[in-house]
């Protein structure tokens, strides 16, 4: 017998049949004499519904009254869900983020988990109970909702795999694995049996949608055991372990791609000690992350700064920057959400020259030009224009020996 969390996205649970597909599948572990935990995303569109009105409203919304909206896409699933296990013969039971308590910080929109008590989920689960959780939400410290960023539902259910020690945690969702790249841009890509937790959190940092990247970081530290696969087939799906299991290391394991990036440049900054944390310091208090980062070489006493951020984060950083002009004194700002971030990771790349290098010239010989680098250990990323998004990935998996043969 295991301890299993099963978390279902949001296709998986697109309509009521798709939930009773869920719930034919949650059985069928019941069955099988195991103890299940669900957690659940809202249905397909649902929170792009929400987070519409509350945009149309106010582009610059409250993000404590975001929460309220935004949560409610979960609570509507996980009821469903129950009332569909009971139909068929299963003891369930929905419980939303603070019921658990799945206890978060106030970083109201992109929250983080601080602390999940599983005592009372273990207690249902050793009856036979079968807890349906709200994913993506929880409880800060002055007992209002929060929400924990888009995926947030993947954490929630590492975060209660880990709270209720499971043996597993299932993520169900549309593919059924990781691939070596999207395979709707690449016919080609393969499916990964294994990955590395640091690879799969570099992935799903520069843009792989399989897992949330704090999802991932939460299962590495935790140590928790989480297999990727389809909601509508029957077949093994890709396991996301320790690197000490993975046999065969490649040189580069996947090519991953980002839409969801804007280039900003702040042009002739003064070129002094301390001028970067009067950019960034800011950035930060408002919860906007920053990713890449160049500063030119300075010259007549200033230098440019160039930096991305996500796309839906360029509004809130355009009205810091300008709030912080006075005091950065640059020149202009330019902005530039017609980008998009490509980027090579795998294990084998600390152990290799050269690999950046292929990049470079399998880019080149496409025409493609590089516009911001950077690079971590097990990662190379690159910006470049939106519109060769495709053109760069598909030339990349293949310099890299990634196709599928046949």
């Amino acid at each position: 017998m295991a301890r299993i969390v099963m978390k279902f996205g949001g296709t998986s649970v697109a309509d009521l049949d798709r939930i009773r597909n869920v719930a034919n599948r949650v059985k069928r572990e019941v069955d099988a004499g195991n103890e299940v935990a669900v957690v659940v995303s809202a249905m397909s569109g649902a929170t792009n519904q929400l987070v519409k009105w509350c945009t149309d409203l106010s582009p610059l919304h409250d993000a404590r009254e975001y929460d309220t909206v935004v949560a409610t896409g979960e609570q509507v699933t996980i009821g469903l869900l129950a009332i569909a296990l009971q139909t068929i013969g299963v003891d369930a039971r929905s419980w939303q983020g603070w019921q658990v308590p799945i206890k978060t910080d106030n970083a109201h929109g992109k929250a983080r988990v601080e602390e999940i008590d599983g005592t009372l989920l273990i207690e249902r689960m050793k009856t036979g109970q079968v807890p349906v959780v709200a994913g993506f939400q929880g409880i800060g410290s002055d007992n209002r909702v929060t929400t924990l960023g888009r995926g947030g539902s993947d954490l929630s259910a590492v975060a209660i795999a880990a709270a209720v020690k499971a043996d597993r945690c299932d993520i169900y969702t549309d593919v059924d694995g990781v691939y070596t790249t999207d395979p709707r841009i690449v016919p080609k890509a393969r499916k990964l049996p294994a990955v590395a937790y640091e690879e799969m959190l570099e992935l799903a940092s520069v843009g792989a949608k399989v897992l949330q990247t704090r999802s991932v970081e939460l299962a590495m530290k935790q140590r928790v055991r989480v297999q990727v696969l389809s909601s509508f087939e029957d077949k093994p799906g890709s396991m996301v372990v320790d690197e000490d299991e993975i046999v065969e290391q490649p040189l580069v394991t996947g090519v991953a791609y980002s839409r969801d990036e804007a280039k900003v440049t702040l042009r002739r900054v003064p070129d002094k000690p301390g001028i970067a944390a009067q950019v960034f310091v800011p950035l930060s208090e408002a919860n906007v992350n920053v990713d890449m980062i160049v500063q030119n070489l300075g010259a007549d006493g200033t230098t440019d700064m160039t930096f991305t951020v996500g796309k839906t984060d360029l509004p809130r950083a355009k009205e810091v920057l300008e709030k912080a002009r006075p005091v950065i004194q640059f020149e202009s700002m330019i902005t530039d959400p017609e980008v998009a971030k490509i980027s090579i990771v795998g294990i084998g790349m600390r152990s290799h020259a050269g690999v950046a290098a292929t990049m470079f010239k399998a880019l080149s010989e496409k025409g493609i030009n590089i516009q911001v680098i950077s690079t971590s250990e097990i990662k190379t990323s690159v910006l470049v224009g939106l519109e060769y998004t495709e053109l760069a990935v598909r030339a990349l998996h293949t310099a890299y020996g990634l196709d599928a043969e046949g």
